[in-house]
């Protein structure tokens, strides 16, 4: 097997020298294949309060500069066990929510050829749903794993059906998604009504509020999750507003009372041996954070998440 090409070494280049791709790995075009990419949409007309999560992607790429080779939360190198590159972005119409939900989609499968896993950059909200056409695609209706504040099960806003508070009741309707192993984690705040529990309810969510991460802990949380998931095809969509503003001031639409960084990468550490196939981490808006305190934690999840598809492209390399 090739030997993967990693990251620029930094005991020979400054970290904040040279281009900023996501932990410094190699651009796709540098690599003959690439068994996991990462790729931005920076996209954000689909968002009903802050915007500036179109920024995101580059946001976030910045703050990875200082991500290193090797996770000890994991006990994984993911980048010498697996070929990892940034594609880049994904252009879109920032004019037309249909027309760059489609091209999303398009490259999300385009990117996936040959069995190559996705983890991409948001972005707002919406750009779930076509990434999780392209999963459905590649592998049946998926299990979701939503980490959020809110729902994202809402109908419409404005009588648009596509938006970011949309994306999962869209799934939903559409059958991409496993109606036997979805959950939202972290959700907190006002709702509009109790029909939006019901909702939810009905499409086969379970819940797991913020509150019950602090009440029973993560390894009760992970445990639970985890049983809910099975072996099924898993992905994993982030939006940072999970976490309490303390933790990612710099996002669309913030609630008080969210889990931390800490508590957040510790569930998803949890998930080691589960089906992940794809994830996502969205809604970072740059004009609203300070000293990169969301840009980091996203790049944080980012890089977890890698490990996490890293340590299952090597245990199925050698079965």
């Amino acid at each position: 097997m090739t030997q993967p090409i990693g990251p620029v070494d930094s005991s020979k280049t400054p970290r904040y020298a040279g281009p900023a791709g996501f932990a410094r790995l190699p651009r796709l075009d540098q690599v003959e294949h690439a068994d996991i990419v990462v790729a931005g949409v920076p996209f954000d007309s689909g968002v009903s309060y802050r915007s500036g999560a179109r920024f995101g992607p580059t946001h976030i790429r910045e703050a990875s500069r200082l991500l290193r080779p090797y996770n000890p939360a994991l006990d994984v190198s993911p980048f010498e066990v697996a070929q990892v590159a940034d594609a880049g972005d994904i252009a879109v119409n920032p004019f037309n929510i249909g027309e760059a939900i489609d091209s999303i989609q398009a490259a999300a499968l385009e990117l996936t050829e040959g069995g190559t896993r996705l983890v991409t950059l948001g972005g707002d909200h919406t750009i779930a749903l076509p990434l999780l056409r392209a999963a459905a695609e590649r592998h049946g209706p998926v299990a979701l794993l939503h980490f959020d504040a809110h729902l994202d099960t809402w109908d419409t806003y404005f009588g648009a059906e596509y938006t970011h508070g949309t994306p999962f009741r869209r799934a939903f309707e559409e059958g991409i998604i496993d109606t036997e192993a979805l959950s939202h984690v972290g959700t907190r705040g006002p709702l509009y009504g109790k029909k939006d529990l019901e909702d939810d309810r009905r499409f086969g969510f379970g819940i797991v509020t913020s509150a019950d991460v602090y009440r029973q802990g993560v390894d009760e949380v992970v445990a639970k999750l985890r049983d809910r998931i099975g072996d099924r095809p898993l992905y994993i969509s982030i939006d940072v507003d999970v976490m309490d503003p303390a933790h990612a001031p710099g996002t669309g639409t913030p609630e008080a009372g969210g889990i931390t960084s800490r508590e957040l990468l510790e569930i998803l550490r949890g998930f080691v041996g589960l089906n992940l196939i794809g994830a996502d981490v969205v809604e970072v808006s740059p004009p609203y954070d300070h000293a990169e305190i969301t840009g980091v934690a996203a790049s944080h999840l980012g890089y977890d998440l890698v490990s996490l598809l890293a340590l299952r492209h090597e245990a199925s390399a050698h079965v």
